[in-house]
């Protein structure tokens, strides 16, 4: 996999700029410690914004992570999904926008087996080098992930993932532009209950979403690799 750049510019469909991130932002920065000079210098970012979600970036996080297609949110259907984004509770507007994305809507490019396969393996590519992967599902049209970080920041390891997906599956599909929309949603974990919760969530995604009847019979999802005790093997 190859080095990370800025996100190009796109001109698919995306739900307006959130205005009230940024102060957001700003008042967790005012009650969090700020970020130390090695972590800076390294790239994290510690709580930062680029114009639609607040991202907390910092070495040692157990990270939540749901990134999507750029077409998951079609224009055409826009009065299905757009009061989704008003919802002022950022708990549940995320729990809304995810029940939208597991109907399937726009082109469900990671439906094609090769490209979902390429997802799953860039997920797993850099496991026990960069990151500490703890679960993972690749659905039709999205992606989530849980992993704790290390030493490279969270945003550079997305980018990373999403720059080597989009080029192999934009070759595969004979098209040019935007392959996955440029922002991401992220939760660190609280404790291990909250990890433990959010692991289930991922792995019984699928299921949920009526793909299957049981998670482990998904084939691009971590809950395949669980043992009898629950441990991830792989």
């Amino acid at each position: 996999m190859s080095g990370v750049s800025q996100p190009a510019k796109s001109h698919f469909s995306a739900p307006p700029h959130n205005p009230g991130v940024r102060e957001l932002v700003d008042s967790k920065r005012r009650w969090s410690s700020p970020p130390k000079n090695e972590d800076v210098r390294a790239g994290f970012c510690g709580w930062n914004e680029r114009g639609y979600l607040p991202h907390r970036d910092e070495p040692g996080l157990t990270q939540f992570v749901t990134f999507r297609l750029a077409e998951s949110f079609p224009e055409a259907l826009r009065s299905e999904w757009k009061h989704l984004w008003q919802i002022e509770n950022d708990r549940q507007r995320r729990t809304e926008l995810e029940l939208y994305l597991d109907q399937g809507r726009g082109e469900c490019h990671l439906r094609q087996p090769e490209i979902a396969q390429s997802v799953e393996d860039a997920l797993r590519f850099f496991h026990g080098q960069r990151y500490d992967l703890r679960a993972w599902v690749v659905m039709p049209n999205h992606v989530h992930c849980l992993f704790k970080v290390d030493a490279t920041p969270m945003a550079e390891i997305l980018e990373s993932w999403k720059k080597h997906t989009a080029q192999k599956a934009n070759r595969r599909l004979h098209r040019h532009g935007g392959f996955w929309h440029a922002d991401y949603w992220d939760t660190f974990m609280r404790d291990s209950t909250h990890e433990f919760e959010v692991r289930n969530y991922i792995e019984h995604n699928p299921a949920k979403a009526g793909l299957v009847l049981d998670p482990k019979t998904w084939p691009w999802s971590s809950a395949r690799f669980r043992d009898n005790h629950g441990v991830l093997k792989f």
